[in-house]
């Protein structure tokens, strides 16, 4: 079962594609840059605060789906200056502080609206069906 995953609480799509796209008891979150669903504006030019912002319209697509942060297992982030690996490092603490997900970090030349960060999500919510009973490796 593909479906696909809209929120209001998050940015609409600068291109074509989905927002998000759960496939059976994966959901696949579309990179997510800095931007202020309202407005669809940058919220600033300041890598913390698109940082920041990035990881709540993550939130609001996890929402949607009835989910959180601590459903995500994979975390790519895309910085256009790995000299601001740090600063989103201090951010990304805050919205993962206990057992954060797998993560990769990539130098990109370039990103949509010149933001300088982009976040993309991988989270597991397993069916209801798989959840009332006994799972066995086979």
């Amino acid at each position: 079962m593909i479906r696909v995953i809209l929120s209001e609480d998050a940015p609409a799509p600068v291109g074509p594609y989905s927002q998000a796209i759960r496939v059976n008891d994966m959901v696949f979150l579309s990179g997510q840059i800095g931007l202020n669903p309202r407005t669809g504006k940058l919220i600033s030019e300041d890598v913390k605060d698109q940082t920041e912002q990035a990881l709540k319209n993550i939130e609001a697509l996890l929402r949607a789906e009835g989910l959180s942060l601590s459903s995500v297992v994979k975390v790519t982030v895309f910085l256009r200056d790995m000299n601001d690996f740090s600063q989103v490092n201090e951010v990304y603490a805050k919205f993962f502080p206990a057992t954060p997900p797998a993560r990769s970090c990539v130098a990109v030349s370039g990103l949509p609206l010149n933001a300088k960060v982009e976040i993309e999500a991988i989270a597991f919510h397993p069916h209801q069906s798989n959840t009332r009973g006994i799972m066995k490796d086979t």
